[in-house]
């Protein structure tokens, strides 16, 4: 019953369809019926303390994988051939781009350090415990023919947290601080992983010397370095284009075009250059947020927005929904049957290092982080720490789809070593975004009940109002919030903090850069040119305070 995606829409175009086409647009209608299923689930459940979207969606995937199951006589258990192609250059890059386009920047790089420390240096202290770990036990358990390779992909694989149920456990308005660290974290967490296992296929591991070793370093930083410029590049070419051609005077459609056109290319350059493409489009997102949403008009803004957050959020549920179907695979499930037990004991050993792991690294590098702030309200304390070791324990369809890269071939393995690993990531990352995900909220709101989730948004950054017209862009402002700030600035301690020490942080000096070269040649808020007989967005501009007034 299992169809290739990628064959079901080449057979599309035919006039005619045969028996096995008929059947995958059967598969397809069905898919696409429970798409909307766990729309209206998770609808439903919007107010549950527990659920989410995520969790619904891989809930339904396994009660259809189970019936499926039943139907074929224990044949089948999918729709579709899980296909790694169809999940890093069809469905993640809208999840990514859209979370660059709506992350609050200015949290985001205040934390920049921090989220590079946690992204780069504790994916590898992560990959080293559990490639060490893995080594060590799974030699001595007979688990299958294992080699040295298998076991240092399995730290990278494991090593990669799950960026899209990030996206839906936390909330970037009730904890900002959190969200930009354990998200951000997690697009470098992913680049890195990505160029780890990478670099264990390519590397001769028999012998591994000194200088293979700082080659991996160069490499790493080479690819973050060029990726980011790509995603820059590309983003502001999107705004200087739309910016000197100012495409709405004719057509808003080709305005969402080039937007949309020019992230996915963005995208697929870095695919094509061997960088990474998920750190290329989160930057594009966030420099067109900046600039290019700024140069459209206002049906456009406001097209673009609800775009973005749409293609996201189906990907999203496309991603967990297929993960729930693909975890009752009989095919691998057979080669583990004589075995539950090791099964269960390999899954157990993973998980249990993947706590280890991201603990051996959180902990530390937080107070290493700490050491560089002196604003204590900057500090990440203790239960901060704790919730961001728990927020990253999830692990999602980007291991699944390294596994599936490791360990089959074209989705298939003949090999009970490689059946076990592929069972035993599956049930990794099932427990993992099922238990860790329903009691991550929870969590937030014992650990940070919400009048201290208010004290920090309103000391770190206002969430404003006006989200619908302004896509979080970092340097927008709430009166409300704004209030509550001036009433807390005019105590005399602030006061005197206020005119011993001048603000004169980096964020303003990159203001001042922004406004003096940046803006006059890609626009952005305040540039965009009045052209007669089109619109002036006079009502968007009269909500949006002047650069220079803040």
């Amino acid at each position: 019953m299992g169809v290739d995606l990628g064959l079901l829409m080449g057979k599309m175009n035919t006039s005619s369809l045969g028996a096995s086409e008929y059947a995958a647009v059967v598969n397809m209608n069905l898919f696409v019926a429970l798409l909307c299923a766990c729309i209206v689930i998770g609808h439903l459940l919007e107010e549950s303390r527990w659920m989410n979207e995520s969790i619904t969606a891989l809930l339904i995937g396994l009660c259809t994988g189970a019936i499926i199951l039943l139907s074929t006589g224990g044949r089948n258990s999918h729709l579709f051939v899980f296909s790694e192609d169809l999940f890093f250059i069809y469905l993640l890059p809208p999840i990514i781009f859209n979370a660059g386009f709506q992350v609050k920047k200015k949290q985001f790089f205040r934390n920049f350090m921090t989220i590079v420390l946690f992204g780069a240096v504790g994916t590898v202290i992560s990959f080293t415990i559990i490639s060490f770990g893995a080594i060590q036990i799974f030699k001595r358990m007979n688990v299958g023919s294992l080699e040295l390779g298998d076991f240092l992909a399995l730290g990278a694989i494991f090593s990669a947290t799950d960026s899209v149920c990030t996206l839906q456990v936390l909330n970037q308005d009730e904890t900002p601080l959190l969200y930009s660290l354990v998200f951000g974290e997690g697009v470098v967490n992913d680049a890195t992983s990505v160029v780890i296992f990478n670099a264990v296929q390519h590397f001769d591991l028999s012998r591994i010397t000194t200088s293979d070793a700082f080659h991996l370093i160069g490499n790493f930083f080479y690819l973050f370095v060029t990726s980011t410029f790509l995603g820059v590049g590309a983003g502001l070419l999107s705004a200087y284009i739309i910016k000197r051609l100012y495409f709405g005077r004719h057509s808003t459609d080709r305005e969402v075009s080039i937007m949309i056109l020019m992230a996915y290319l963005s995208y697929m350059l870095a695919e094509l250059f061997y960088l990474s493409g998920i750190l290329t489009v989160f930057f594009c997102g966030i420099v067109m947020s900046h600039y290019t949403w700024h140069n459209v008009t206002e049906k456009s803004r406001v097209t673009t927005k609800h775009a973005f957050a749409t293609l996201s959020f189906i990907s999203e549920l496309f991603i967990f929904l297929y993960v729930g179907m693909d975890a009752l695979d009989i095919e691998k499930w057979h080669f583990v049957q004589d075995s539950p037990g090791k099964s269960i004991g390999v899954s157990s050993i993973l998980l249990g290092l993947v706590l280890l792991g991201r603990g051996c690294f959180v902990f530390p590098l937080s107070y290493l982080s700490n050491l560089t702030k002196k604003n204590e309200r900057e500090k990440i304390n203790c239960r901060q720490q704790v919730l961001i070791w728990w927020a990253g324990l999830m692990r999602g369809a980007v291991s699944m789809a390294l596994a599936y890269n490791q360990f089959t071939k074209g989705g298939h393995t003949t090999l009970r070593g490689n059946a076990i690993m592929i069972t035993s990531t599956i049930t990794v990352v099932l427990f993992s975004t099922m238990v860790f995900g329903l009691i991550t909220k929870p969590l937030v709101r014992l650990l940070l009940p919400p009048s201290r989730v208010m004290s920090r948004m309103a000391s770190s950054e206002p969430v404003s109002p006006k989200s619908f017209i302004v896509p979080l862009l970092g340097n927008e402002r709430d009166p409300e919030a704004e209030a509550g700030q001036t009433r807390s600035a005019l105590h005399p301690s602030n006061l005197r903090v206020f005119f011993a020490k001048p603000s004169h942080t980096v964020h303003y000096y990159w203001r001042k850069f922004d406004d003096a070269f940046m803006r006059p040649v890609f626009g952005g808020r305040g540039f965009v040119p009045y052209i007669p007989g089109t619109p002036t967005e006079q009502s968007v501009h009269n909500l949006i305070p002047e650069e220079g007034s803040s």
